[in-house]
């Protein structure tokens, strides 16, 4: 049999073998670090054996699906350590996630925190005994009574729910047996650096109908260097938190009255209305017009669109004159009748019309957090609607937009391209035409990028940016998709240069995506101190002493004038107690002033980048600090000798 690797050689069998003998052929520390195999594009065991032609990679803890079995393997270890310190526990599942791995367990008492280290210990021991992971396969109804023997109710329900000639796949490491169906690495010792991070709870199946379990997490690497560095972003993270930082600085609040549902006070709203503003004069530079549609409308448009059969169960939805009415969940079907208001002509192509919508959306309460996670939020649409031989200068100028933005914020990211799902709609010429767009669009760019086979949006291929902020995490926030399938039910026209009438394409994008979401993004990107321009408060006048309270206030009138954000602190308080005060707020400049200053006129710069700049005019001070809010320049803190 022909083995065909990732590099494109081709290795040569007589007889069939696993993908783990295949590793140890190419090279001994390939099947060291090997963690996975993926046989024709499928993800599989290392056991697995191949008998016939194929193309192979070897998974190791670099690649995602090879990340997923090393800290699939971790979760087991732990779901190990927990039945042998403490027997009567019940296991449910216990995957790999984005960042680790959890196991749901359910035990009369629950662990607390200092249970982890415990656990932690033994799973120590687990690694070090070496034990080989043994996969095995038993038919549905002698899977069932060996968990009944074994009082694993969770498993039971598990293996009940699956077809009647299932057949069920096993791991076994020493002494304990999991349901799973992989894959797994072949030897516990391969999991050298783990650690146990929280507990939370988690119904049984996501429903809150169901018992409420508790979560174990984890994470787990093959170097305790990377898992260091893990933990030390994790700790900066902590410090981060949009939630703390938001009430520390007088950004938002979130309050039981209306849960999911963000208050922004008056520094948030600051800081919102200069995105907003920020977000009005790139897209007017970009040939958009901005509209507003309403908040709620009625089920025959969003049956038309979709969202009533697809989405309805998100939708917050009420009765009018005794006709069902939903409040939007998405602006596009609101931007399609501003489109069909009046007739379109090729000339009017391509349309672009941005629309900083609110729109609502129902979330579980367990998965509400912050600003990442709520209820309603303002998203920055774009839909633009266009002829086929325009789609690629359109995607690119959405794609140039995207990178003028987060280049603003320092944010790098990457780019990634999804095809056609199983269950989309539309005829292949389309969606060839589609992708094909999108990919040529990417490559005009020189942008390099991911293709995600089968994750596109049911209606069209769709180009997804995910930026990296300052501590190496990624979040998803832009993304441009190509739709046909709308303005078909909707039944748009424009009238071609040929006289007879057309379809036109849409794209659906947004920027920032959710507002509130990005703004909790900076917070954290920024940990509070945001650029100059962007800071509710950018100056903040501290006068030595009392004495020297009419000059402070004269100064604040200037900056004032200027149009610059600024206040005085008014206390009675030592300048230093004020000094640290405004630095604990992420105050860009503060401005000292005395008996000198107050003579000559001058002013005694303290930066949040440089500390102490010495003493300047003011009027030097305003032009300098203008410049730096006109040009939305971000400034380092530079970082002592």
């Amino acid at each position: 049999m022909k083995i065909t690797l990732k590099d494109g050689s081709v290795k040569e069998y007589a007889q069939s073998k696993s993908v783990i003998e295949i590793a140890e052929d190419i090279s001994e520390g390939l099947a060291r670090a090997a963690t996975a195999g993926e046989v024709n594009g499928e993800v599989v065991d290392l056991r697995t054996v191949v008998s016939e032609d194929c193309t192979l990679s070897i998974l190791t803890f670099n690649d995602e699906e090879g990340k997923g079995a090393f800290r699939h393997t971790a979760s087991h270890i732990m779901a190990q350590a927990i039945k042998r310190l403490y027997p009567d526990t019940k296991l449910a599942i216990g995957p790999s996630v984005a960042d680790g791995f959890y196991y749901d367990i359910d035990r009369e008492t629950p662990l607390v925190a200092e249970d982890l280290e415990k656990i932690e210990a033994e799973m120590k021991k687990i690694v070090k005994e070496g034990l080989p992971l043994e996969r095995s396969t038993k038919p549905r109804n002698e899977a069932i009574e060996y968990f009944k023997e074994k009082g694993e109710p969770y498993k039971v329900e598990l293996i009940e729910d699956l077809p009647e000639d299932a057949e069920i796949s096993f791991y076994t490491q020493g002494e304990f047996t999991d349901l799973c169906a992989g894959p797994h690495l072949m030897n516990t010792k391969q999991v050298k650096a783990f650690k146990l991070t929280s507990l939370a709870g988690a119904y049984w199946r996501g429903s809150e109908k169901n018992k409420m379990l508790q979560r174990v997490y984890g994470t787990a690497y093959p170097k305790k260097a990377d898992l260091d560095a893990y933990l030390t972003m994790m700790e900066e993270a902590k410090k981060r938190d949009h939630r703390k930082l938001g009430k520390e600085l007088g950004l938002f609040m979130m309050k039981e009255e209306g849960p999911g549902f963000p208050f922004f006070l008056p520094k948030g709203m600051v800081l919102k209305n200069q995105l907003l503003d920020y977000w009005r004069e790139i897209h007017h530079k970009a040939g958009y017009v901005e509209i507003s549609t309403p908040i709620m409308l009625n089920r025959q448009l969003w049956e038309t669109s979709g969202h009533w059969d697809h989405y309805k169960d998100n939708m917050y939805t009420t009765v009018i004159d005794e006709e069902d009415f939903a409040i939007k969940p998405m602006n596009c079907p609101g931007g399609i009748l501003v489109y069909q208001s009046e007739p379109r002509s090729y000339r009017d192509l391509p349309l672009r019309m941005g629309e900083l919508g609110l729109v609502h959306r129902h979330e579980k309460s367990g998965q509400l957090h912050g600003l990442m996670r709520v209820r309603c939020f303002t998203q920055d649409d774009a839909h633009i609607f266009m002829m086929p031989e325009q789609i690629r200068d359109e995607i690119k100028g959405v794609a140039k937009l995207i990178d003028e933005v987060y280049s603003l914020f320092g944010f790098k990211y990457h780019v990634e391209l999804s095809t056609r799902p199983e269950d989309s709609m539309g005829s292949d010429e389309d969606w060839e035409m589609a992708t094909d767009a999108l990919r040529g669009a990417l490559d005009d760019l020189g942008l390099d990028y991911v293709v995600n086979e089968g994750d596109g949006a049911f209606y069209g291929p769709k180009i997804d940016f995910h930026l990296e902020d300052s501590i190496g995490r990624t979040w998803q926030c832009g993304t441009i998709q190509l739709d046909f399938q709308l303005p078909l039910r909707f039944g748009c026209e424009y009238t071609g240069a040929d006289g007879e009438k057309h379809q036109p394409i849409m794209i659906h994008r947004v920027v920032f995506g959710s507002i509130e979401r990005f703004i909790g993004i900076l917070i954290e990107h920024f940990a509070g101190a945001f650029p100059t321009w962007l800071a509710p408060v950018q100056v903040k006048v501290l006068p030595i002493s009392d004495k020297y309270m009419d000059y402070a206030n004269k100064v604040l009138e200037e900056l004032n004038n200027a149009g610059i954000r600024a206040e005085v602190d008014t206390r009675a308080e030592k300048i230093g107690y004020k000094i640290r005060e405004a630095q604990m707020q992420k105050i860009p400049y503060m401005l000292v002033v005395g008996a000198k200053e107050e003579e000559e006129g001058l002013v005694s710069v303290r930066s949040r980048f440089e500390g102490d700049e010495g003493q300047k005019m003011l009027s030097d001070f305003i032009a300098a600090i203008k410049m730096e809010i006109k040009a939305r320049t971000v400034r380092e803190v530079k970082t002592k000798e």
